[in-house]
């Protein structure tokens, strides 16, 4: 029995390693709602030929980050904790505001504009992708960012 167990990771590896590399995150940031909470937007690229799934968020700069989504509730916008993310294979996801976003609540200091936030994005089988993400407050809903030639918020991934 011990020499299957050994066998078995080594078999699995390569899935693991094919995974790894495949997702990216550009055009990131993000922004202070008050004191003590903001949120995380950014557009997640899958290169891979499989699925990838974001299953969740950390960071040091809140005591919780949560994904989340907006929802219309008869004409009121409410933001939501949602499941996890499915990004299919070559195809992408935007977190933006007004839907899907990472929300960072407890902040252990306001979001000021120039400063950036740490994030682990936690892609399951696909690995963890950490970045850190500039704050803009002054971002308008859908607008790219005007100097992001170099992917503001371009992670990197481990596993």
């Amino acid at each position: 029995m011990k020499s299957f167990i050994p066998a078995l990771a080594i078999a699995l590896m390569p899935l693991a390693a094919a995974a790894e590399g495949t997702v990216s995150v550009h055009d990131g940031y993000a922004r202070g709602a008050n004191p003590k909470s903001g949120a995380a937007f950014m557009v997640i690229e899958n290169a891979g030929t499989t699925a990838c799934t974001l299953m969740g968020a950390t960071s040091d700069a809140a005591d919780k980050a949560e994904l989340h989504t907006s929802r219309d509730e008869r004409g009121v916008m409410k933001m939501v904790a949602t499941g996890p993310i499915e990004i299919g294979p070559g195809s992408s996801h935007e977190l933006a505001r007004g839907g899907d976003h990472v929300m960072l609540m407890g902040l252990k200091a306001p979001l000021k504009d120039g400063e950036t936030v740490p994030l682990v994005l936690d892609f399951g089988d696909c690995g963890l992708i950490h970045i850190a993400l500039p704050v803009d407050n002054q971002r308008k809903p859908g607008a790219a960012g005007a100097d992001d030639g170099d992917h503001a918020g371009h992670g990197t991934m481990t596993h």
